[in-house]
């Protein structure tokens, strides 16, 4: 069992602040890197995640890849593509994921799993969990939280989102997640 190399706690008000923290976090990133993105559904995970494409550089529009399983990403800057995978039709572990050669593209690209959880974490001793849960009796500004039809932080608009970033392994020990709780 990796051991956890550093935490941040960020409040998200808005989409908006979602997807900067996708951008800064998106800062930290390199080749290699898995991220599990974990919450219940419209807790702003494809939010998150298109920061993420944005801040890497990548080509295309980051969408939820619920009914496709995964999209790649080509980098359009000379940086890691993005491999946006949606595992919550996935019922089995990693066993049924290797389908989806996440272990080959692993290693020059940053791969997102959404619902990820319990089912690719084999992948890599090294990688960052990301936890959103609803910040409970915190209200964003007038009320209203939405993102569009993709989805995210659009379920319940009073909702102000309280976000964990979990580093796991040596290779978070000391990479700087702190600064994200500057959002």
């Amino acid at each position: 069992m990796s051991t956890t190399g550093a935490t941040a706690q960020v409040t998200v008000k808005t989409p908006e602040q979602m997807q900067e923290l996708g951008r800064r976090l998106a800062a930290l990133l390199r080749p290699g890197d898995l991220v599990l993105l974990t919450g219940e559904l419209g807790a702003g995970k494809t939010t998150l995640a298109r920061g993420l494409g944005e801040g890497l550089g990548v080509r295309g529009a980051v969408t939820s890849p619920t009914f496709v399983i995964a999209r790649v990403h080509p980098s359009l800057t000379g940086g890691p593509a993005l491999v946006h995978v949606d595992a919550y039709r996935l019922g089995g572990g990693l066993d049924e994921m290797e389908d989806l050669d996440l272990d080959v593209s692993l290693p020059e690209s940053v791969v997102v799993v959404e619902w990820g959880d319990g089912k690719v974490e084999e992948l890599s001793e090294d990688r960052l969990h990301v936890v959103i849960g609803r910040a409970v009796g915190v209200e964003a500004p007038g009320g209203v939280l939405e993102s569009g039809p993709e989805g995210g932080l659009d379920q319940c608009p009073d909702d102000v989102r309280e976000v964990t970033v979990i580093g796991r392994g040596p290779r978070w020990a000391d990479a700087g997640l702190a600064a994200l709780a500057g959002c």
